[in-house]
């Protein structure tokens, strides 16, 4: 789920054209003289509205007509030959997301605390954003202009968050009159035009589960290769949404889920060769169950929904133990000392991330604690590690063990190193009495078999 770096759409005025961001020297770009501010207005006759209109439109030119509107206002118009392959070096500002026009019950937007950044009150729903990077629209309000942008350029594949195929548990799910909640004839026109759905399911206790769910799972497959897999998560409620039409999560109903959806999985891998339907890990984690295998989650299809991540996860855990028992030695700094320092994670994870440290610890010498850290900042059921916030880890300090601590990679922005609450993480580090480094697994696993965490300290300062 990509989660914007701009202010949020509706505060802006859309001008026309891209605007330039940078401009690398040494390039075309440069040699033309094209600045950060330029907007590119046209190109080849064709208007502009995005870099993915550039990125379509100008693909495989040769010989491009380039209509520019400088910073200062003057037009310019440029006519460029280039090698087929060859960058004008240029980078242009993001996509400013289109916005959600429905009023869904579970939306966790409504969730947030009046504190969060910003760009965590953005409903987006927009199908760019949804080819780029996952996050998933309703295809309730698409436009004959979108759903032609979508066909023309390819923009696949599609990511739509179903619910329910009954159309008013849809519409009732999503705030929405059922006219507008049918989304079957824009689902067929995709599938007509090649474009591949990946379908989303936010399960809510009571009102889309049991029978309902089977129905949905069961529409879906027919579409089956076209809509090539289904992720079901849990609804996540926090301190602030308080909406009594929804109900909690439990542990109960996450293995009634599990019972229910295993023997459809069975079915659907007899018939489809794939799992198709996948349970989120926090259903699985949240109901004691041990996730299944690689076997099971195929190319992964929906982990950024968190759906396969702790297997990965755990699969990436075994290979660093398996070149570490190659070298057949305890993993020590180079001063001969073990690696003494605290992990904290979020509370659904801890347990199963403890004992994957104990074993690390156990066979190579490490002295490394798993410290599960509550979610205040959110509160309600929220428990996985990405919705950390910077206060919930300075309450978790006078409980570090160590000479160093870790928090996990993706509590931070993904492009600038701010935490949930606006922290940011240089001043968090400040605030702690031990060096405090952002690690994803890559750069926790380097840090193992270099017995040293020191030399990862400039992937945390680049986080």
């Amino acid at each position: 789920m990509y989660e914007f770096a701009v202010t949020p759409a509706v505060t802006q005025i859309r001008r026309r054209g891209v605007e330039i961001s940078e401009v690398s020297p040494g390039t075309i770009g440069a040699e033309l003289e094209l600045e950060t501010g330029d907007r590119i207005m046209r190109v080849n006759g064709r208007v502009i509205r995005d870099y993915l209109d550039y990125r379509f439109h100008s693909a495989g030119e040769t010989e491009l007509t380039v209509d520019v509107r400088k910073h200062t206002g003057e037009d310019w118009e440029l006519n460029i030959e280039r090698d087929e392959a060859e960058d004008l070096g240029i980078g242009f500002e993001q996509i400013v997301p289109r916005q959600c026009a429905n009023e869904c019950l579970f939306c966790f937007c409504k969730g947030n605390p009046e504190t969060a950044r910003p760009s965590l009150f953005v409903r987006d729903e927009d199908v760019r954003l949804s080819f780029l990077y996952g996050n998933y629209t309703t295809l309730t309000s698409i436009t004959e202009d979108e759903m032609q942008r979508v066909i023309e350029q390819r923009l696949t594949p599609q990511y739509v968050s179903v619910h329910a195929t009954d159309l008013a548990v849809r519409a009732y799910l999503l705030g929405i009159d059922k006219k507008r909640a049918d989304i079957s004839a824009k689902v067929q026109r995709l599938i007509d035009a090649g474009i591949e759905i990946h379908a989303q399911v936010v399960l809510c206790p009571g009102i889309n589960d049991g029978q309902i769910l089977r129905r949905t799972i069961h529409d879906l497959a027919e579409l089956y290769p076209h809509v090539s897999s289904v992720a079901i998560v849990p609804l996540g409620l926090t301190r602030y949404l308080h909406d009594e039409r929804l109900t909690p999560v439990t542990p109960e109903f996450c293995r009634q889920t599990i019972g229910e959806v295993s023997a459809i999985q069975h079915e659907l891998h007899a018939r489809l060769g794939t799992t198709f339907a996948f349970l989120g890990d926090e259903i699985y984690l949240r109901a004691g169950v041990r996730v299944p295998s690689r076997k099971h989650y195929g190319s992964y299809p929906q982990i950024e929904d968190g759906v396969g991540m702790v297997r990965s996860f755990a699969n990436d855990f075994e290979s660093l133990m398996r070149r570490l028992e190659r070298r057949r030695g305890a993993v020590a700094r180079p001063s001969g000392r073990a690696l003494f320092g605290t992990i904290l994670t979020g509370t659904l994870f801890a347990p199963a991330l403890a004992k994957m440290i104990d074993r690390l610890n156990a066979r190579f010498g490490t002295r490394l604690y798993v410290l599960p850290v509550e979610n205040d900042y959110f509160g309600g059921d929220v428990s996985v590690a990405g919705l950390l916030s910077g206060g919930d880890f300075l309450k978790a300090r006078d409980q570090l063990r160590g000479e160093f601590a870790i928090i996990p990679r993706v509590c931070l922005k993904s492009d600038e190193p701010i935490l949930l609450d606006g922290a940011h993480f240089t001043e968090l580090q400040r605030q702690f009495d031990v060096p405090l480094y952002a690690l994803d697994f890559a750069s926790f696993a380097a840090a193992i078999e270099s017995g040293s965490i020191d030399r990862q300290i400039e992937v945390s300062k680049a986080a």
